[in-house]
């Protein structure tokens, strides 16, 4: 794939064990995303799925044990040091956290952690951060988002939570989306609106989605292929359809 956004070829990961030994939690995981593609990594909690995109955000707890390869726009992300990455993260790709109401600052108010992004990238001043802030928001679907940008992350609902990450996440407009189980604890309706939503910030901005999550029923209706995962390794990998319509791995038949 030349127009690869990311490349991540023979990732894994391990933590130290008990005895001194390391004990691997992601195994050989090789796999590219293309502009404008949505791809979708499932499998259930603890298949190591989330660390897979920690690993390639660069965002792994202290301890890890990382190697392979992971490239973004061709830029190898292993020999950046940590100003680099940071400058790399929020302007390049993104990523929206499992769990906003941990993911957010309590302590600060939601439209200042979106407007923080573009001053950090973009160098735009307090108040033209805060313009594009209420354009994101409004964006993202936030109701009132005049008003809704002084809000602390408290006073939202879990949809607008979800929503103002969504808006952290695009505020630079990033060329990779990691979005990790982007609808959980949201009601039916809302999960439907945020999907809608991916879905439209990938046709606008042409950029490339790695969407996390155990419901294959999300990705029926968002991804344009999905791999499975299951203890650390990707054991199945294939277009949406044909993984629905004749899964081969005996695991990816029980999940569908």
């Amino acid at each position: 794939m030349n127009d690869a956004v990311l490349r991540v070829a023979d990732l894994a990961v391990a933590f130290p064990g008990s005895r001194g030994s390391a004990r691997r939690v992601v195994d050989g995981v090789s796999f590219t995303i293309g502009r404008g593609e949505i791809l979708g990594l499932a499998g259930e909690s603890g298949s190591g799925k989330s660390l897979t995109a920690l690993a390639a955000m660069r965002l792994l707890p202290h301890g890890a044990q990382v190697s392979g390869s992971i490239g973004l726009l061709g830029r190898d992300l292993s020999n950046l040091d940590p100003l680099g990455m940071r400058a790399v993260r929020g302007r390049d790709m993104a990523m929206i956290f499992q769990e906003p109401m941990t993911s957010l600052n309590p302590l600060l108010r939601s439209g200042f952690q979106i407007a923080e992004a573009l001053r950090a990238h973009r160098g735009l001043s307090r108040a033209e951060a805060r313009t594009k802030t209420v354009e994101l928001m409004r964006g993202v679907g936030v109701p009132s988002a005049e008003t809704r940008v002084d809000d602390y992350p408290h006073q939202l609902s879990g949809g607008m939570r979800q929503r103002v990450m969504i808006a952290m996440a695009m505020a630079c407009e990033p060329r990779l989306l990691i979005a990790d189980e982007p609808t959980t604890a949201l009601d039916v309706s809302v999960q439907a609106q945020i999907l809608a939503l991916i879905r439209k910030l990938r046709q606008a901005n042409g950029m490339g989605v790695l969407i996390i999550t155990h419901d294959l029923g999300v990705l029926s209706v968002l991804a344009d292929r999905i791999m499975v995962m299951y203890a650390g390794e990707i054991v199945e990998s294939a277009p949406a359809a044909d993984l629905f319509d004749k899964a081969l791995h005996p695991y990816t038949a029980l999940l569908v």
